[in-house]
């Protein structure tokens, strides 16, 4: 039985580890290969996300009294876990994608922004995508309308400088809908 005194700076490590974590979640990698381990560890600190096995009882000291207490029911049999500081998803995403490849590892289950979840019900999360990937979609949403402007002002400036009447296509109507409809007193 480990000394209190050699017990207190893992824990402190683990307290450390997931102060501030937007996210923490607990794996069970038993059965992977050191290589594919490798690749799990490295997917995840490219990430962001901070990954260590560590003994449940360590864990469940420095969950005690922190918002990542309801954890404590998946600490049974080897457990690793994965806090992320910086994106919410990063954790529960990139230990997602890398289970679809590789059935050994098993999710457990986590804490996302306060709240506990089954692996089942972090399956969602992990399907969202990262902040980076939300902004430039919004960015390139922002810059379609705009751009298809600057489309239409070229082409009318251009048919301009060729000495035809110009006007954007959705604006042009056809002759034959503009005398058909109705005028309106």
């Amino acid at each position: 039985m480990a000394k209190v005194e050699e017990k207190a700076p893992i824990v402190k490590e683990i307290s450390e580890a997931i102060d501030g974590a937007q996210t923490v979640v607990l794996v069970d990698g038993r059965g992977l290969t050191v290589v594919q381990d490798t690749e799990l560890r490295k997917a995840l600190r490219e990430a962001g996300v901070t990954y260590k096995v560590y003994k449940n009882t360590y864990m469940k000291r420095a969950f005690e009294g922190t918002a990542f207490a309801d954890l404590d029911q998946y600490l049974e049999g080897p457990t690793a876990l994965a806090a992320s500081k910086e994106d919410a998803t990063a954790a529960a995403r990139v230990l997602y994608k890398f289970a679809k490849d590789h059935d050994k590892l098993e999710i457990k289950g986590g804490i996302v922004e306060g709240k506990a979840y089954d692996a089942k019900t972090l399956e969602p999360i992990a399907n969202i995508p990262s902040r980076e990937e939300l902004l430039s979609k919004l960015l390139g949403s922002l810059q379609s309308p705009i751009t298809n402007f600057a489309r239409d002002i070229r082409q009318v400036a251009e048919k301009k400088a060729e000495g035809g009447e110009a006007a954007p296509a959705e604006a042009a109507a056809p002759a034959d809908e503009a005398a058909a409809a109705p005028a309106e007193a």
